[in-house]
């Protein structure tokens, strides 16, 4: 398979470069090629065609139970494998069997809920949860912020390349903007001391290495959140810093979620759909909350509006409706099976019935 010359992976993985698909894109569309070819008993893609596919696809919802996103995903890799870089036409998967798409509503934290999560964290990763929920940033983009991303003069974060690669600006909350500040002072100090001993680069997306050639050393490019360690690229040479890796940030959130007693499945990505439902609660409209939030489709920020009182949480039972309604009727308890609970209800005389005529 990949004795020839250029290797097929290689052929992906240059054809997504040259596209600025993302690394992440990069590592799925490959892990789901490679995992097509050995299905198949590492049959060459090129002596396969529509019918191993299906049958790759289908054994994925069948066998596997993946998710209708993980199927998606890797009809994507194969399509992009046949289309692009095989250039055929794989024709119609009439025969696929697709996972069902079910409708999950997001986990929200109420604003005492996000504030004891918040508490039970420390250090970086409270700064970074804090900016999160105040911005409604994804992790990876709070994470690859740069120190010039921070405007504290109007008050604003500038997302660069977020998902589907687009720029976008949301809220600075004012509460951050002092401990960013501190922190700031404390990563530039450590970016001088880097600097002094040889380091003190970093990644510059694209080819704006080439273009600026000193710019990675630069402070304005500097990771917001640096990792505590360097490493020493490949290809340049020289000892950069990475930002903070992620998933230090969702054990971090786990654990607090748990210290603070937090029953609900609580993810980094909680803080951004805790803060989407805030802000539509404050009244501010969703075509504002869909700019901030740098949705593609309207629909997307609509599901978070189920949580504005006009959902389950907004209609009041008849039954506390029944038990808080004043009235001067005698009230007879309600046992339940178990005798384990009381509830007083009123006794309230049965209304009249009406005889209706129904004339044609």
């Amino acid at each position: 398979m990949e004795g020839s010359s250029p290797r097929l992976l290689d052929r992906v993985r240059s054809a997504i470069r040259v596209r600025h698909l993302s690394r992440r894109t990069e590592k799925a569309y490959v892990g789901w090629i490679r995992r097509f070819i050995v299905f198949h008993g590492k049959r060459h893609p090129a002596d396969m065609g529509s019918a191993e596919v299906t049958r790759f696809l289908t054994s994925l919802a069948t066998d596997a139970r993946v998710a209708a996103s993980t199927q998606n995903q890797a009809l994507a890799a194969l399509l992009f494998l046949y289309r692009v870089v095989l250039e055929r036409d794989v024709g119609w998967l009439d025969d696929l069997v697709r996972a069902k798409q079910p409708a999950r509503l997001p986990v929200v934290l109420s604003r005492d809920e996000v504030g004891r999560v918040l508490v039970a964290l420390d250090g970086d990763a409270r700064l970074v949860a804090t900016l999160m929920y105040g911005g409604g940033l994804r992790l990876l983009e709070c994470l690859r912020l740069r120190v010039k991303d921070a405007d504290f003069q109007r008050g604003q974060l500038v997302v660069r390349g977020g998902k589907g690669d687009r720029d976008r600006v949301t809220v600075f909350p004012q509460a951050c903007r002092a401990p960013l500040a501190r922190h700031l002072e404390r990563v530039r100090a450590q970016h001088e001391r880097d600097v002094a001993s040889g380091c003190g680069w970093v990644e510059l997306p694209l080819a704006l290495a080439t273009k600026y050639p000193r710019a990675g050393r630069e402070w304005p490019w500097q990771w917001v959140f640096p990792a505590t360690r360097t490493y020493r690229d490949r290809e340049t040479g020289r000892q950069r810093r990475h930002h903070l890796h992620e998933t230090a940030l969702q054990r971090a959130v786990r654990e607090a979620a748990k210290r603070a007693g937090i029953v609900k499945r609580v993810t980094t990505h909680t803080f951004r759909h805790s803060f989407a439902t805030h802000v539509l609660e404050d009244g501010y409209d969703i075509r504002t909350v869909q700019t901030l939030l740098g949705h593609r489709d309207v629909r997307t920020t609509m599901v978070y509006t189920h949580v504005l009182g006009r959902g389950p949480a907004g209609v009041l039972s008849p039954l506390d409706r029944l038990l808080t309604h004043p009235s001067n009727t005698p009230h007879a308890p309600l046992v339940y099976p178990d005798a384990a609970s009381r509830i007083t209800l009123p006794l309230v005389p049965s209304p009249p019935r009406r005889i209706t005529e129904f004339r044609r």
